[in-house]
């Protein structure tokens, strides 16, 4: 009889790692990536053009640039992809403090480029600090979150999560770098919610927390300016509410089907760099309403897939890092079409696969991958 389960146990264990080894990545997520992808590159080319041939004489000059850094994101997507998810728990800490470190150079030695220091590096050689830091802290808060599970419904320790936060923000506002701590904290209370965080223990700070935003506003001039510009962007037309009268133009002139691919007018020297965080609005401008909803769709669509992954991850740690790469991506779709419509006062955020950077859509795509790892797993089961 012992034998006869004994046979019985091994043979259950074989199926189920033959099960685990048939398990491929999430096809759909990653279709869903690709064609954001290569929506974002066609975008670029055609929101660029014009600016790129007056600036540098050549109007393909952005659009190279981005296919290099495209390249470089599918390299990371590919290597995440196949680096086991379970290793970043053991390496949290490690690259937390590589990420903390590497935001104190850049405030030492970092690139100033009009007033702030955010890069690292020379010239096309260069990288934002902001995005490791993004990224480091998401692998941190899901694995040490997962370590302690329900003990983040106490409020000490929930405080040590809000010091963390709080270290990291100040280190980016003394860049200056606001809207990546907008970007940051709104992803970090996300997870922090998920895992188990009560609400009310959020509301203890927030007075505190919109105080201290509302003063940084008011004692920045150029912040404060932004928010008057937000109020009534008319009363400065050709000053500061240039950028977003240009965007709102270019939205309600593409209609309900747009003027067509590359016949934006607006990117012709009216909207300032349209390749980067007002891309949207060229999107609005040559897809119409039409073609801007079938890529809020495309997003939508990338955001239940990841989701889903979250749901069906073997661990809480893959859980609530899916959760956490998932809510990063879908808070700068909305804060960035957010600004390009004047909803929020304007500030500096890229659309994910769409805006032109470097660093950003490599550490974007890498994100992806590590989605797509997880995803091998989704339906794996622990067996004693």
């Amino acid at each position: 009889m012992r034998t006869q389960i004994s046979h019985t146990q091994v043979a259950n264990k074989q199926i189920s790692k033959t099960k685990r080894s048939k398990i491929g990545y999430d096809f759909g997520f990653l279709v869903t990536v690709i064609t954001l992808l290569a929506l974002g590159l066609l975008m670029v080319f055609s929101a660029s053009y014009p600016s790129a041939y007056y600036y540098y004489g050549d109007g393909l000059y952005f659009i190279k640039k981005q296919m290099i850094w495209t390249a470089l994101g599918v390299v990371a997507m590919v290597f995440t992809a196949n680096f086991d998810y379970r290793r970043y728990k053991r390496l949290a800490l490690p690259i937390l403090v590589v990420s903390f470190l590497l935001l104190v150079a850049v405030l030492i030695i970092g690139m100033e480029v009009k007033g702030a220091k955010r890069w690292l590096g020379f010239g096309s050689l260069s990288f934002q600090p902001s995005e490791v830091a993004k990224l480091a802290l998401i692998i941190y808060f899901a694995a040490s979150l997962s370590q302690i599970k329900n003990k983040i419904k106490e409020f000490k320790f929930l405080i040590r999560y809000w010091i963390i936060i709080g270290i990291f923000m100040g280190l980016l506002l003394l860049q200056p770098h606001f809207s990546i701590c907008i970007i940051i904290g709104l992803t970090l209370v996300i997870m922090l919610l998920v895992a188990g965080a009560k609400l009310r223990y959020f509301m203890l700070i927030a007075a505190p927390v919109a105080f201290g935003g509302t003063m940084m506003v008011i004692l920045e001039p150029y912040r404060l300016k932004r928010l008057t510009t937000f109020l009534d962007p008319f009363a400065d037309m050709l000053g500061a509410g240039w950028q977003i009268i240009q965007s709102l133009y270019a939205i309600g002139s593409g209609g309900l089907f747009g003027l067509g691919f590359g016949n934006s007018r607006q990117k012709y020297m009216y909207i300032a760099e349209p390749q980067n965080d007002f891309i949207f609005s060229v999107v609005c401008e040559e897809l119409g309403l039409i073609g801007a909803i079938a890529i809020l769709i495309l997003f939508a669509t990338l955001l239940w897939r990841g989701m889903k992954i979250a749901i069906n991850a073997p661990d809480t740690f893959a859980s609530l890092l899916v959760i956490g790469i998932m809510a990063l991506v879908g808070v700068q779709v909305v804060l960035n079409i957010a600004v390009v419509t004047s909803s929020i006062p304007t500030t500096g955020i890229p659309l994910p696969f769409f805006s032109a950077g470097g660093s950003s859509l490599v550490f974007l795509m890498a994100a992806m991958g590590i989605v797509l790892n997880v995803s091998k797993y989704k339906t794996q089961t622990i067996s004693s």
